[in-house]
Order: structure tokens, then C-alpha cells, then sequence
């Protein structure tokens, strides 16, 4: 499956998985690896083409990251990306220096060798540039391919090597042709074919997960959301009366949550299913904590404890699977090559598989979330499991500021579900990202008939974002927001107020909690 692979080489760029992502899109599988890889693992490796990312720093600093000056050695094609081209050019004897004219945005290009990195690109385009420094002088063995304004050299070639070098990012969708020049370098100068197929990924992943499993039983722990579905799918795929879902009602969940998971993993895929009912047991713990965190804490200990109870019955279980993507891989520094951890763990199920015994599965462990999404609908889940937007693990706890009871979170669920219908209704709910009810612990004055009302407050949050690393809130239609306003209000008994929450990320988060 995996005959042809790029390298994308991290020097802490904020667009390196974007990068990734529009390799993948090109059907070519790539991983990320950490910038100082040596040439030898390289040719263990043994890749297709290098893509070297851009990055904060300034290569003639100390201490700026540096990879393998050996890897130009290799014959292998090479492709430079801001930092990541001044970079090529600073270790093969170019000079990088500070721009007189620091670029960021737009930036018109104006294109000198039409054929090669350039093949169907016009003479003059728009790229995203964000850069200070800039490659101030090449030497005989680098060709300028093109050029902005305030950077002569804003694309170049090596004269005998396949090194290549952008200034700007193809990877951004402000570049006008970026995915042509990615494409280009991918295909016309790695020689890539596009065998990077989820269909082939189907068959190779349902055969290893036959192979490993054998004739033992795996458990899959079900959230609902579209990774688990999706593990639980490709698991009832490949072994399935040997999978048992786990699927645990906190309490804590959206309107008819837990009857959709059964209607799907009982109904469309006649899986071993075990719904546990632990609202009780999660709303006594939680009862009258207010602080965020520890909400967390608590849920994620009762959690632990529920699932191993249930999981205690289901014998000759060897295997637990959960539904870790590659950006969870990448950002724990879980993967082999890969960069150092800079973000966060990834277990979502905590220490249970050393608690419990099992080994773990994480069959989606190579994929991003928009794969994930069309591997959901070639393997049948339904569409509005698949497009599901983000749910946080700690449920509406997070999303019920102040303290949790069953009569707030049935306040924010009627709020949240008038919310999510409205934006399906109106064709918005596809073009928002991630779009949520919260319930204020403060209560405001209103008029309602001829009395004055003291209740509840929803704050509506609808944000547009690909990485969720940085988001922009949405800028719903205000026929919409007065709609979505006026049905809360008249629907949901105890709520006299609605606000829209028109922050980015940052500097607020897109959850509230």
C-alpha cells in the first residue's frame, strides 16, 4: 500500500500537517518526521521525495534546526518550503539574509521556467507569502525560477540536483495554484503514481486486523463520535462477531445521542453492542462542582471505572481499540520518526490498556480527520454520523458553565438540539466547523406576557477552522441568528436570553470550559 511515501520534514512549522494534508489529498501517503533525521534512516526509509517545511526560525541563528546536509546527497527529490528552501540553499552554498521588505499575505508571482515545479502554471499568479528572511544570493548551481516585487528568488532549482525550492506556501489555499505545484513536484519529479487509496487502505488494514486479532475478542470503546464509529466499523469489517462496542450514557450527552448509536451499531451493523447507563453514577459525582478541570478529572475517573466494569464481562477480550489519528500520533510524539511531543497525550481511554491487560488497536492511527470521514462512508456509517461535528469528551459538562444537574444540561440539550436543526435546515451546519449551545451560570432579567422573567442565558458558538488550532467564529446570516434566538426562547422553558459569541482562536478557545 505504502510502495511510494514522501518525508515531510517538521522544523516547527504552524502549516505542517496542512502540508501533509495536501499530499495526502494528492494520493500520495506521506509522514511527518522530525527535522533532524538522518540520511541514513532516510534510505531505510526509502522515500520517494523530501519536503522540508517551513519553520519560525532564521537558519544563520544558533541552535536554528538544521537537518542532515547529507540528505541532498541521496538522489532522492527534494522540495523546500520557506524555511525549509533557505535552508537547502544555506547548506549548498547560497546566503540567506533579513528581506529589505519583510512579505506576508498575497504576493504577485511572476513565473520564469513555465515547465517543471511551474508545468500549468501561468506566468503571473497569487501566492501566500510570510517570511523576514529570503534568499539573498544563489550560486552558479541554482536556476531562479520566479519572483515577487521584494524577493528575486522566490523559486529555484538546483542545476544538477533535484532540489527545489518555494518561498512561498503552496499548501495554503491562498496560493492560486499551490495544489498544482505540489502535484508537479509529487508526480512529474518524484515519479509518484497515486496509490494512496482508502480502498486499498480497506483491504490492507481489514487483512492486518485479521492477521493480529486471530481468534481473540477486541473491545471498542464507542463515544458516537465519527473515530470511534469509524474503528468500530472497520473492526465489525474485518472480524465481526469478535468485536464488542462499549458504549457508556454519561448523562452528559446531546438529544438522542445514545438511541443513534444504538440505531446504527445495533440496527445497520448488528454489532455486539453493551450500552451502559451510568448517568446516576456520573451526575452524583459531579454534584455541585463548578471548577472546569475538575469536572474533567471526575468524569474522566468514572469514566475509567465504568468501562472497566463492563469490560470485565466480555471474555477471551485481548485487544482494545480506540480511534487515535495521525495529528494524536504526531503531537504525542508517538510516531517512530516523528517530532518530539509538543502538544498533548493522545490515550483516550487513559491507563486502561495496562490496567486491564489488553493490547491496543489503532487501525486509524495513519489517517487524518477528513479521511476518516470518507473511510466512515465507504464503509456505510451514515452521514450524519460521519459529518458529526467535534463533541468534547467530558460532554455537556464543559458546555454547562457553573454547576452540573440533570435540569441544566436538560435545558442546554433542548437549546443545543434547536441549534443543531436550525443550521441543518439552513444548509449551515456543512460550512460551520464545530457549533454548540452553552448554558451561562447567570441568570438575566426579562419581559415575557405581562411578567417579568429571571432566567437562564444560552450563548450560541459556530466557528470555521481546518486545524482547530486557530479558528474564526462564523458569520451566520442574522435572518438565521434571530430564528435560531426566538425558538430557544419560545421552546425552551427556563431561557429569557440568547447571545452569539463572535471571539476567534485565538484568544479565546472554541470550547468554554
Amino acid at each position: 500500500m505504502n510502495q511510494e511515501r514522501i518525508l515531510i520534514f517538521d522544523f516547527g512549522a504552524q502549516y505542517v500537517q496542512l502540508i501533509a494534508r495536501r499530499v495526502r489529498e494528492q494520493n500520495v501517503f506521506c509522514q511527518i518526521v522530525r527535522h533532524d533525521l538522518s540520511a541514513e534512516r532516510v534510505m531505510e526509509l526509502a522515500p520517494s521525495g523530501l519536503i522540508l517545511s517551513g519553520g519560525p526560525a532564521s537558519v544563520y541563528d544558533k541552535g536554528a534546526p538544521h537537518c542532515d546536509p547529507k540528505i541532498f546527497e541521496l538522489n532522492v527529490p527534494v522540495l523546500g518550503i520557506c524555511y525549509g528552501m533557505q535552508l537547502a540553499c544555506h547548506l549548498m552554498g547560497g546566503k540567506v539574509q533579513p528581506a529589505a521588505t519583510r512579505e506576508f499575505g498575497r504576493a504577485h508571482l511572476k513565473v520564469y521556467e513555465m515547465d517543471g515545479l511551474f508545468a500549468g502554471v501561468p506566468e503571473e499568479t497569487i501566492v501566500w507569502m510570510s517570511h523576514g528572511d529570503q534568499v539573498q544570493v544563489v550560486d552558479k548551481n541554482f536556476v531562479p525560477l520566479a519572483a515577487t516585487e521584494t524577493c528575486p528568488v522566490a523559486a529555484l532549482r538546483h542545476r544538477t540536483r533535484p532540489v527545489f525550492g518555494l518561498q512561498f506556501h503552496p499548501e495554503v489555499s491562498h496560493t492560486a495554484y499551490g495544489s498544482r505545484i505540489l502535484r508537479n513536484f509529487l508526480y512529474e519529479i518524484c515519479g509518484c503514481t497515486g496509490k494512496w487509496q482508502l480502498k486499498s487502505f480497506i483491504e490492507q488494514t481489514i487483512a492486518e486486523l485479521k492477521q493480529r486479532i486471530g481468534k481473540h475478542r477486541v473491545i471498542c470503546g464507542l463515544s458516537g463520535g465519527v473515530d470511534s464509529s469509524v474503528v468500530a466499523a472497520l473492526l465489525l469489517r474485518a472480524v465481526g462477531p469478535q468485536v464488542a462496542c462499549i458504549f457508556v450514557d454519561n448523562g452528559l450527552l446531546r438529544q438522542s445521542e445514545a438511541d443513534a448509536v444504538r440505531d446504527t451499531f445495533r440496527g445497520n451493523f448488528q454489532a455486539d453492542l453493551h450500552v451502559v447507563d451510568a448517568r446516576q453514577r456520573f451526575l452524583e459525582a459531579l454534584a455541585g462542582v463548578s471548577d472546569p478541570q475538575e469536572k474533567r478529572r471526575i468524569i474522566g475517573h468514572v469514566f475509567i471505572d465504568v468501562f472497566k466494569d463492563e469490560a470485565r464481562h466480555i471474555s477471551n477480550a485481548k485487544y482494545l481499540a480506540q480511534g487515535t489519528l495521525y495529528p494524536d500520533v504526531i503531537e504525542s510524539g508517538a510516531a517512530a520518526d516523528g517530532p518530539a511531543a509538543n502538544i498533548k497525550t493522545h490515550h483516550n481511554v487513559g491507563g486502561l490498556p495496562k490496567e486491564l491487560g489488553f493490547e491496543l488497536v489503532e487501525p486509524l492511527k495513519d489517517l487524518f480527520k477528513d479521511e476518516v470521514r470518507r473511510l466512515g462512508l465507504e464503509l456505510g456509517l451514515p452521514e450524519q454520523t460521519v459529518w458529526r461535528h467535534p463533541f468534547p469528551g467530558p460532554g455537556l459538562a464543559v458546555r454547562c458553565l457553573g454547576p452540573v444537574s440533570a435540569q441544566r444540561l436538560e435545558v442546554l440539550r433542548q437549546a443545543d438540539a434547536i441549534l443543531l436543526e436550525e443550521l441543518k435546515q439552513s444548509g449551515w451546519y456543512r460550512q460551520t466547523a464545530q457549533a454548540f449551545a452553552v448554558l451561562l451560570p447567570v441568570q438575566t432579567v426579562g419581559v415575557m406576557g405581562d411578567g417579568r422573567t429571571y432566567e437562564n442565558v444560552i450563548a450560541v458558538r459556530a466557528v470555521q477552522t481546518d486545524d482547530y488550532m486557530t479558528a474564526d467564529w462564523s458569520h451566520l446570516p442574522y435572518e438565521l441568528l434571530a430564528k435560531i434566538s426566538t425558538r430557544i426562547i419560545n421552546k425552551v422553558q427556563g431561557v429569557n436570553r440568547v447571545v452569539y459569541d463572535i471571539s476567534s482562536k485565538p484568544p479565546a478557545t472554541i470550547e468554554w470550559e
